[in-house]
């Protein structure tokens, strides 16, 4: 008699979902309580996982929190290619508020900020998602350039989108609407026009 055969697993299956379960547990543990009030006995508990399991993939809280600071602040998704800079990068910014003022982007912004006061752990999670948001922005704008266009540098997307979206929303001073994300755009474009650019 043939033996059923059982379904096929999908490596990292588990690991997976662990990963994400703790991710999820670090952002509602530092929304509900802030950075420095929280264990990892916190976070497991809170993940159902076990103790060992965090500890075994981590190593200690502070490497837990920098990847979950460094993996929710960097956009998963593929950095957009609408055919144009303009279209690129109105996409990005709609994508980076969404992220940011999603339901844990101000915990996770908190993160890591403090993070980046909590020593080197702190500074290599910050270092880590500056690299991987100039990564993403290069490769935009070398895209761009590819097609005869004439981009910004990557300093001045994050000086003028990407900085005043984390400012607005760790102060508080306005929500990150998509007719504020294209205000950003508009005024990144002109006065890139302005200098030279095209």
């Amino acid at each position: 008699m043939e033996r059923e055969r059982e379904p096929a697993r999908r490596p990292g299956g588990r690991a997976a979902r662990v990963r994400a379960a703790v991710h999820q547990a670090v952002a509602d543990l530092a929304g509900d309580r802030g950075y420095g009030n929280f264990t990892v006995g916190d976070v497991a508990a809170r993940a159902g996982v076990a103790d060992t399991s965090v500890y075994r993939r981590w190593g200690n809280l502070e490497a837990l929190l920098s990847d979950v600071a460094i993996t929710r602040l960097t956009m998963t998704s593929p950095t957009p290619d609408t055919g144009s800079l303009e279209g690129d990068l109105r996409t990005y910014a709609a994508t980076a508020a969404r992220d940011v003022a999603g339901p844990d982007g101000m915990a996770i912004l908190r993160l890591a900020l403090s993070l980046s006061n909590s020593g080197q752990p702190g500074l290599d999670a910050r270092d880590a998602f500056l690299a991987e948001r100039t990564r993403q922005l290069q490769a935009m704008l070398d895209r761009a350039r590819d097609r005869g266009e004439h981009p910004p540098d990557v300093l001045q997307v994050l000086d003028l989108i990407l900085s005043p979206m984390y400012i607005r929303i760790l102060f508080g001073t306005g929500p990150l609407t998509p007719a504020y994300t294209d205000e950003l755009v508009d005024r990144l474009l002109c006065l890139h026009a302005a200098a030279g650019g095209e």
